[in-house]
C-alpha cells in the first residue's frame, strides 16, 4: 500500500511542476494580448512566489492541525481554480487576483509533500520526487506550445492544465483516508537513512538557542537564494530572451524552455541513483560547475543552436543541487537544528524565486533582455563561490573537531 500511495505523491509532484513553467513560456504572447510592459511578468511571478512564501511559513501549523492529505487536497483545488481563472482572465487585474491563490496553494503542497516523504520514506526518494516536479515543469511549456502552434489560444493551454489539476483533486479526494493509514504503517522509515551523519557537528553549537547563529548557516541560505533565483529566472525569462534576442517564434521558444526543464528532470532521475555512490557535496559541486558552463555558453555570440545546448546544460547542472543541499542539512549543521534550518532554507529559496526574476525584468526594462545570460552567469558564479566557502569552513571545523 505504501508503494502504491507513493505513486500518488509522485503524481502530485507532477501537478506541482505543471503551473510553475507556464507563465514564462507563454508571456511573449500574453504580453501582446494584454498590451502589457515586459516587466509585468516579473510582477505576476513575484505575487505567486510571495503567496508561496506565506503558505510555506504557515504550513507547519496548518499541517499539524489538518494533516497532509487535507492540506494537499485543498491546495490543489486552489491551484486548479487559479489556473482556470487565468484561462478566462479578461484583464491584467484578473491575472493578479488569480496569482494569489496560485501561490498560496503551491507553497502548501510543496512543504506538505516534502515533509511527508521525509518523515515516512527513504531519503533517495527526494531526488526522484523533484525529478517528477521536473516532468510537470517540462510538460507545461510543451502543452502550451502545442496550443500556440495550432489555431488555439494560450487560454486553452491554461484550461487544459487546470483540467489536469482537477483530475488530481478527484484522485486526492478518493485516497484521502490513506494518508494517515500509510503514516501509521510507515512510522519513522526515513530515520534509518541518516545513521550517524552529522555527528561531528553535534558539538558546542547545539547549545546555541538560535539556529541562525550557527556558523555557516548564512552561507547555506545564500546558496539556496541564488540556486532558486537561477532556476526561476531561466524559466520565466528564457522564452523572452529567445524571442527578442535570438529571433525565435513564441511556440519554438516555449519548446526550448521545455528542453531546459527536461534537463532538470533527467538530471534528477539519474542523480537519484548516483547518490548511492557519490556524496551530496561532490554532486552539488559538479552540478554548480556544469550550470556555470551552460550559462557561459548562453553569453557567447554563437548561433541559436548553442543557446539550446546551453539551456539543456544549465538544466542538467541544476538538477542535483537543490535536493542534495536539502538532504545535506543534517550533515552540515547537526540533527538538533536541522528541522528549523530546513524551514529557513525553504523560505530563502522561495525568496530567491520571488526577487531575482523580477529584478532581471526591471534591469531589462532599463536596458534590454539581452542582459539575461550575463545575469545567469553572475548568479551561478556567486552560488558556486558561496558553496565552496561553506565547504572550506565545514572541512576546517571537521579537522578541528577530529
Amino acid at each position: 500500500m505504501a508503494t502504491y500511495f507513493l505513486l500518488i505523491i509522485y503524481l502530485a509532484f507532477i501537478s506541482l511542476g505543471l503551473p510553475d513553467s507556464l507563465l514564462g513560456a507563454v508571456w511573449p504572447v500574453m504580453q501582446s494580448d494584454y498590451h502589457a510592459p515586459l516587466e509585468t511578468a516579473g510582477l505576476l511571478y513575484m505575487i505567486i512566489a510571495a503567496g508561496t512564501i506565506v503558505s510555506s511559513l504557515a504550513s507547519g501549523a496548518v499541517l499539524k492541525r489538518f494533516g497532509t492529505g487535507k492540506v494537499t487536497l485543498v491546495s490543489c483545488i486552489m491551484t486548479a481554480g487559479a489556473l482556470l481563472g487565468f484561462s478566462f482572465a479578461p484583464s491584467l487585474a484578473w491575472l493578479i487576483i488569480c496569482a494569489i491563490p496560485l501561490g498560496l496553494g503551491g507553497g502548501s503542497v510543496d512543504a506538505g509533500l516534502n515533509n511527508y516523504v521525509a518523515a515516512h520514506y527513504k531519503a533517495h526518494h527526494m531526488s526522484w520526487l523533484h525529478c517528477f516536479w521536473g516532468v510537470g515543469a517540462t510538460l507545461g511549456p510543451i502543452i502550451m506550445g502545442q496550443f500556440m502552434m495550432g489555431h488555439s489560444s494560450w487560454r486553452d493551454g491554461y484550461l487544459t492544465v487546470s483540467a489536469i489539476q482537477f483530475a488530481l483533486v478527484v484522485i486526492l479526494f478518493l485516497t484521502l483516508p490513506l494518508w494517515d493509514r500509510v503514516a501509521r504503517n510507515r512510522g519513522g522509515a526515513s530515520g534509518e537513512e541518516h545513521g550517524d551523519e552529522g555527528s561531528w557537528v553535534e558539538d558546542e553549537r547545539d547549545k546555541v538557542v538560535k539556529p541562525l547563529a550557527i556558523k555557516g548557516v548564512k552561507l547555506a541560505l545564500a546558496s539556496f537564494l541564488f540556486y532558486c533565483g537561477i532556476e526561476a529566472t531561466l524559466g520565466l525569462w528564457g522564452s523572452s530572451f529567445l524571442v527578442n534576442v535570438k529571433g525565435l517564434d513564441a511556440a519554438a521558444a516555449s519548446q526550448w524552455v521545455a528542453i531546459y526543464y527536461a534537463g532538470i528532470t533527467i538530471g534528477r532521475f539519474v542523480s537519484g541513483f548516483i547518490t548511492f555512490k557519490i556524496s551530496n557535496r561532490l554532486l552539488i559541486r559538479v552540478g554548480q560547475i556544469t550550470a556555470l558552463a551552460g550559462a557561459l555558453l548562453l553569453i557567447l555570440p554563437l548561433p541559436s543552436g548553442f543557446s539550446l545546448a546551453g539551456f539543456m546544460i544549465v538544466g542538467l547542472g541544476l538538477a542535483p543541487i537543490y535536493p542534495c543541499m536539502l538532504h545535506e542539512t543534517p550533515v552540515r549543521f547537526g540533527k538538533k537544528h536541522s528541522q528549523t534550518i530546513m524551514g529557513y532554507q525553504m523560505a530563502v529559496a522561495y525568496t530567491g524565486s520571488t526577487l531575482m526574476p523580477p529584478l532581471l525584468g526591471f534591469l531589462a526594462s532599463l536596458s534590454t533582455i539581452g542582459i539575461f545570460p550575463l545575469y545567469i552567469v553572475v548568479s551561478a558564479a556567486a552560488m558556486l563561490l558561496l558553496s565552496e566557502r561553506l565547504n572550506v569552513f565545514l572541512k576546517k571545523k571537521n579537522v578541528l573537531k577530529g
